[in-house]
């Protein structure tokens, strides 16, 4: 199967999702695509230590662009609605910056936390991809476990969408768990697929509390993209080597974990064969539920299956 570059220019990035935008790159399902992408912001250098505005990548269109700087879309051939995505997630490497930022604006765990008002505090991490080490000027190391926080389609639905809320065909799923070596499965929602990505996060913890993780720049990711007939699904599910992950989404964490649960009832329900009264009673026993993350507006919470709970095998 193909390789394909994607070079990280200006007719290659977007900051929205939009049925109309138009592919700049068309592939057949199995190939892969290599590319880079600025850091969520947009930015193009690190944080300064004078707190001045650093610069960003430009131009820019103050409505188009105002989202996650992302890569694509791409169109796969024959992606027809209704199919289901295959995202193999091959490498990630992350750039030379990062910076977490918290506080200074209003949000309800801002508000409720009482860190809206005055300044954002921001932390600028020199990275070192080979060491898999970042270290924030305060001299604090941390180890990096990097992921691409967006990953997904537009829904078939006219006009600008933004990047930040997460959807059931994916997008800002900020899943730590979408690190190399896993797969990620999305339903398509619209032929051609249009498949963006970007958002690097050297490093995040569940939950992604002050709204930022370790954003920074990509300097190489490698995705394989492959259509599936043989899944049915309505969200987002992975496949790591530890685990299936059953990601739910809603505007609370109580309808996420009613999503996340449904979703995985079905996994079970298909791979064990178990009606799902059943399932729900094996899945209270040995399926976790954990906060993805409660800052995008649509809240995430994954449900996590490990291999072998129920016996030998991969479920």
């Amino acid at each position: 199967m193909a390789l394909h570059e994607l070079a990280l220019e200006r007719r290659n990035l977007h900051g929205h999702f939009s049925r109309e935008l138009e592919p700049v790159l068309e592939i057949d399902s199995g190939d892969s695509i290599a590319f880079a992408t600025l850091d969520a912001g947009w930015g193009v250098e690190p944080p300064r230590a004078d707190g001045a505005e650093r610069d960003r990548f430009e131009p820019r269109d103050e409505e188009l662009d105002s989202g996650h700087a992302l890569i694509g879309p791409v169109a796969v051939r024959g992606a027809r609605a209704g199919q289901v995505l295959e995202v193999r997630i091959d490498s990630i490497r992350v750039g030379p910056f990062g910076l977490t930022v918290a506080g200074g604006w209003p949000s309800f765990m801002n508000d409720g936390l009482e860190v809206a008002e005055g300044e954002s505090v921001t932390l600028a991490w020199e990275l070192d991809p080979d060491a898999g080490v970042g270290r924030d000027r305060a001299g604090r190391e941390v180890r990096l476990d990097p992921f691409l926080g967006v990953l997904g389609m537009p829904p078939d639905e006219p006009g600008v969408h933004p990047t930040g809320p997460p959807r059931f065909c994916g997008g800002n799923l900020d899943c730590k768990e979408l690190r190399p070596g896993t797969k990620l499965f999305l339903p398509i929602p619209l032929d051609g697929a249009l498949f963006s990505a970007g958002d690097c996060h050297a490093l995040q913890g569940d939950g992604e509390v002050s709204s930022t993780a370790i954003e920074c720049p990509l300097e190489r990711a490698e995705l394989t993209l492959s259509l599936r007939d043989d899944v049915d699904l309505m969200g987002p599910v992975a496949l790591t080597d530890d685990a299936w992950i059953a990601l739910g989404l809603g505007d609370t964490i109580d309808a996420a974990a009613i999503d996340a649960v449904d979703s995985m009832l079905q996994l079970m329900g298909r791979e064990l064969g178990v009606e799902r009264r059943e399932a729900l009673a094996l899945a209270s026993v040995v399926v976790d539920l954990r906060i993805t993350q409660v800052v995008n507006g649509v809240v995430g919470v994954h449900a996590v299956l490990p291999h072998g709970a129920l016996g030998s095998g991969r479920i």
